[in-house]
């Protein structure tokens, strides 16, 4: 589904919803798209392949982006969550001599950020196997992938998350302070894994108003359209 905003640059938006490679969480998908078109965004969900080894998500997400430059757009975000976010992360960090594949914006929440920890190991597991290489897992890790030249980045997450807990945040965001990269990191008190939009979920529901400013610097939205700030 492609939810419409209007900006008069073009940025299109790709939700990646979470669920461990295993599926895609409904929340994480179609009210996250809604939201973003009421930022003035055009917004849509790529429900990436499921239960398929590497690299198999990462192309087809990469084709995915390159359809929707294809089909206008000016700048490509990404908005993942979880595994979904891991997959959002690679797609904008892993080495692409394909200039359509740039991702020029990304919003992670609670996101697989490391393959290296043992955190959250069923994911690994479905994308990687049973017995992937070090170096596999090092090469899917997205704080070994940052560069000087990586997109902005704006991460959230939870401290009390027990699934995939915030140390793959603080890694990422080590990374990207390292080598200069622009990034935003908002790790809240309380709150469990997997909450979307987080409504009703305390200061975690500020996410949304946080994130909506940021993107709207991103996209190069207008005052008007960057006061929109919650779902």
């Amino acid at each position: 589904m492609v939810v419409s905003g209007s900006t008069a640059s073009r940025s299109d938006v790709i939700v990646l919803p979470g669920g461990g490679y295993a599926e895609h969480v409904p929340y994480e998908a179609e009210p996250v798209a809604e939201w973003l078109a009421a930022l003035g965004v055009t917004a849509a969900v790529f429900r990436y392949p499921l239960q398929a080894r590497h690299p198999a998500p990462l192309e087809a997400t990469r084709a995915e982006i390159r359809r929707r430059r294809a089909a206008g757009a000016e700048r490509i975000g990404l908005v993942g969550f979880s595994a979904g976010g891991h997959l959002a992360g690679l797609a904008a960090l892993a080495p692409s001599s394909d200039p359509r594949e740039t991702v020029d914006f990304v919003v992670l929440g609670y996101a697989i950020t490391s393959m290296e920890t043992e955190t959250y190991r069923p994911a690994r597991l479905i994308l990687l196997g049973d017995d992937a290489a070090p170096q596999l897992r090092r090469e899917t890790s997205l704080d070994a992938l940052v560069t000087p030249s990586s997109p902005p980045f704006f991460i959230w997450h939870t401290a009390e998350d027990i699934y995939v807990p915030p140390e793959h945040t603080y890694r990422l965001a080590a990374a990207l302070t390292a080598n200069g990269v622009p990034h935003a990191v908002h790790v809240f008190a309380h709150g469990p894994h997997s909450l979307g939009l987080a409504q009703g979920a305390g200061d975690a529901a500020s996410w949304t108003a946080l994130a909506a400013s940021w993107i709207a610097e991103q996209a190069g939205l207008s005052k008007s359209r960057a006061a929109v700030l919650g779902p």
